[in-house]
Protein backbone atom coordinates (compact mmCIF):
# COMPACT_ATOMS: atom_id res chain seq x y z
CA UNK A 1 0.00 0.00 0.00
CA UNK A 2 1.39 3.62 -0.87
CA UNK A 3 0.81 6.37 1.63
CA UNK A 4 1.83 9.75 1.62
CA UNK A 5 2.54 11.94 4.89
CA UNK A 6 3.47 15.54 5.00
CA UNK A 7 5.13 15.12 1.30
CA UNK A 8 6.46 11.73 1.14
CA UNK A 9 5.38 8.89 -0.07
CA UNK A 10 6.61 5.50 0.52
CA UNK A 11 5.65 1.72 0.26
CA UNK A 12 3.77 0.53 3.56
CA UNK A 13 4.21 -2.57 5.14
CA UNK A 14 2.09 -3.82 8.28
CA UNK A 15 1.08 -6.56 10.41
CA UNK A 16 -2.89 -7.55 11.57
CA UNK A 17 -3.70 -8.52 14.92
CA UNK A 18 -6.94 -10.23 15.50
CA UNK A 19 -9.37 -9.00 18.02
CA UNK A 20 -13.22 -9.36 18.66
CA UNK A 21 -15.93 -6.62 18.28
CA UNK A 22 -20.00 -6.91 18.41
CA UNK A 23 -21.58 -4.85 15.21
CA UNK A 24 -25.17 -5.58 14.70
CA UNK A 25 -26.06 -7.75 11.83
CA UNK A 26 -26.97 -5.70 8.69
CA UNK A 27 -29.79 -6.77 6.58
CA UNK A 28 -28.06 -8.09 2.53
CA UNK A 29 -29.77 -7.88 -0.79
CA UNK A 30 -31.02 -11.16 -2.45
CA UNK A 31 -28.22 -10.69 -4.88
CA UNK A 32 -25.50 -10.92 -1.91
CA UNK A 33 -22.04 -13.16 -2.62
CA UNK A 34 -21.61 -16.45 -0.40
CA UNK A 35 -18.58 -16.57 1.66
CA UNK A 36 -16.79 -19.88 2.25
CA UNK A 37 -18.25 -22.13 5.12
CA UNK A 38 -16.03 -22.90 7.17
CA UNK A 39 -15.74 -25.91 9.67
CA UNK A 40 -15.37 -25.68 13.38
CA UNK A 41 -15.14 -27.91 16.27
CA UNK A 42 -18.32 -28.91 17.93
CA UNK A 43 -17.39 -27.32 21.27
CA UNK A 44 -16.55 -23.60 19.10
CA UNK A 45 -20.15 -23.96 17.57
CA UNK A 46 -21.78 -25.16 20.92
CA UNK A 47 -19.86 -21.77 22.53
CA UNK A 48 -21.04 -19.71 19.28
CA UNK A 49 -24.83 -20.91 19.82
CA UNK A 50 -24.44 -19.85 23.78
CA UNK A 51 -24.31 -16.32 23.09
CA UNK A 52 -26.27 -15.86 20.33
CA UNK A 53 -29.39 -13.42 20.75
CA UNK A 54 -32.57 -13.76 20.59
CA UNK A 55 -33.51 -14.38 16.66
CA UNK A 56 -29.76 -13.97 15.77
CA UNK A 57 -28.95 -17.04 14.00
CA UNK A 58 -24.70 -17.99 13.30
CA UNK A 59 -25.07 -16.55 10.09
CA UNK A 60 -25.73 -13.30 11.40
CA UNK A 61 -23.31 -14.02 14.19
CA UNK A 62 -20.67 -14.70 11.29
CA UNK A 63 -21.27 -11.98 9.19
CA UNK A 64 -21.19 -9.25 12.25
CA UNK A 65 -17.82 -10.61 13.21
CA UNK A 66 -16.35 -10.20 9.69
CA UNK A 67 -17.98 -6.72 8.91
CA UNK A 68 -16.47 -5.46 12.49
CA UNK A 69 -12.92 -7.55 11.72
CA UNK A 70 -13.02 -5.91 8.56
CA UNK A 71 -13.40 -2.12 10.32
CA UNK A 72 -10.89 -2.89 12.38
CA UNK A 73 -8.59 -3.88 9.98
CA UNK A 74 -9.10 -0.67 7.95
CA UNK A 75 -8.55 1.41 11.08
CA UNK A 76 -5.27 -0.46 11.89
CA UNK A 77 -3.87 -0.07 8.07
CA UNK A 78 -4.48 3.31 8.49
CA UNK A 79 -3.58 3.70 11.82
CA UNK A 80 0.18 1.53 10.39
CA UNK A 81 0.25 3.71 7.45
CA UNK A 82 0.06 7.11 9.53
CA UNK A 83 3.13 5.49 11.73
CA UNK A 84 5.11 4.71 8.65
CA UNK A 85 5.22 7.73 7.25
CA UNK A 86 5.61 9.76 10.24
CA UNK A 87 9.07 7.39 10.90
CA UNK A 88 10.00 8.26 6.84
CA UNK A 89 9.21 11.81 7.81
CA UNK A 90 11.24 11.61 10.73
CA UNK A 91 14.38 9.94 8.71
CA UNK A 92 14.20 12.22 5.87
CA UNK A 93 13.71 15.71 7.94
CA UNK A 94 15.37 14.66 11.32
CA UNK A 95 12.36 16.61 12.94
CA UNK A 96 10.16 15.05 15.73
CA UNK A 97 8.44 15.75 18.69
CA UNK A 98 9.76 14.84 21.99
CA UNK A 99 8.34 12.02 23.70
CA UNK A 100 7.37 14.47 26.79
CA UNK A 101 5.26 16.34 24.68
CA UNK A 102 3.09 13.70 23.29
CA UNK A 103 2.73 11.76 26.59
CA UNK A 104 1.72 15.16 27.75
CA UNK A 105 -0.47 15.62 25.09
CA UNK A 106 -2.14 11.92 25.93
CA UNK A 107 -2.23 12.98 29.45
CA UNK A 108 -4.23 15.87 28.99
CA UNK A 109 -6.91 14.03 26.39
CA UNK A 110 -7.11 11.20 28.58
CA UNK A 111 -8.10 13.72 31.71
CA UNK A 112 -10.51 15.08 29.57
CA UNK A 113 -12.21 11.82 28.73
CA UNK A 114 -12.42 11.15 32.74
CA UNK A 115 -13.64 14.48 33.18
CA UNK A 116 -16.33 13.46 30.70
CA UNK A 117 -17.31 10.34 32.55
CA UNK A 118 -17.57 11.91 35.90
CA UNK A 119 -16.45 10.34 39.44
Amino acid sequence: MMAQYKGVTFQAEWKLVRTAQIAPPVPCSPHAAVTPQIRVEPELRAELESVLLQGETPTDFVEAAVRSAIAFRRIQISFHARAQAASVAYHHTGVSVPVKTVLDRLQTKLDAERKKLGP
